[in-house]
């Protein structure tokens, strides 16, 4: 995987909203493709197996974890996406894989573009069960990437279950991989 040049990474006080949703997308493109680099190493019948876990499988969490950006990059965006949390948007892994890499570049598009004024208003949506809500948009932009963090975590346990090593999704390893004197 291709490791960006770790200067703009380096650490300002006054580091502006902005600024920490672009690492955190950034971060979040690392951990999905490191995940995703694992993931691709399994059988198919491990990849569906049933597990004690919210979404009952890899497949089905991976799958969830992707339904739940479409639809919150879909409220950010002014639509209002309504998928079912659990369906399955690809079966075939390559296909979610790619799909994958393009939401995570969909992602980091979204936040370069945004600015400190846009974070702090507020968004009003309807949550899946239709319900109207109003917060602002670094809330919910939390929550997107709090959301992402939660089920590779839940993939990260089911892939030691099924006799892999997990990778490392540590953040401040991932944005900024080398040692202290390389970073100066």
């Amino acid at each position: 995987m291709k490791e960006r040049n770790a200067e703009h990474l380096r650490y300002d006080p006054a580091m502006s909203l902005v600024h920490h949703f672009q690492q955190m997308a950034r971060y979040n493109t690392l951990a999905n493709g490191r995940l995703y680099e694992v993931c691709a190493r399994l059988d198919v019948s491990e990849y569906r197996k049933e597990r004690e876990a919210s979404f009952r499988s890899i497949e089905r969490t991976l799958n969830h974890i992707l339904v739940g950006d479409r639809i919150w990059l879909g409220r950010f965006q002014g639509a209002d996406p309504r998928l079912p949390l659990n369906a399955i948007l690809y079966e075939d892994f390559n296909s979610l894989w790619q799909a994958r890499k393009d939401e995570d570049a969909r992602l980091e598009q979204y936040v370069a573009q945004l600015t400190d004024e846009a974070l702090l208003s507020p968004l009003h949506y309807r949550n899946s069960a239709g319900e109207p809500f109003e917060d602002p948009l670094h809330f919910l932009l939390t929550h997107l990437f709090n959301h992402q963090t939660h089920h590779r975590g839940q993939v990260h346990v089911m892939l030691t279950q099924a006799g892999l090593q997990p990778p490392s999704l540590d953040l401040h390893r991932l944005l900024r991989p080398k040692p202290m004197s390389a970073n100066r």
